[in-house]
């Protein structure tokens, strides 16, 4: 399993979790987002995460288990 890692830097103190797919390119449209996060694709922390609108914080690292690659958003900013 190959780990791709982004680095996402936010300017407000979070962002919810579907606006953050999206942001960082990993959902193209909201509908998307709520896929990827209902199927349980999505970890936050470590952990699966199925709310949509959970708060990403500077230093929360969120990954997204596709196909063969997982790909993990580390945030930073405020």
């Amino acid at each position: 399993m190959d780990i791709q890692t982004e680095k996402i830097e936010i300017s407000t103190e979070f962002i919810k979790l579907d606006q953050l797919l999206k942001f960082s390119g990993a959902a193209e449209i909201g509908s998307e987002a709520k896929a990827m996060i209902l199927d349980g694709i999505v970890d936050v922390n470590g952990e699966c995460c199925t709310m949509r609108g959970k708060k990403i914080r500077s230093g929360d690292i969120v990954e997204i288990h596709a196909d063969d690659i997982i790909l993990r958003l580390e945030v930073s900013g405020k």
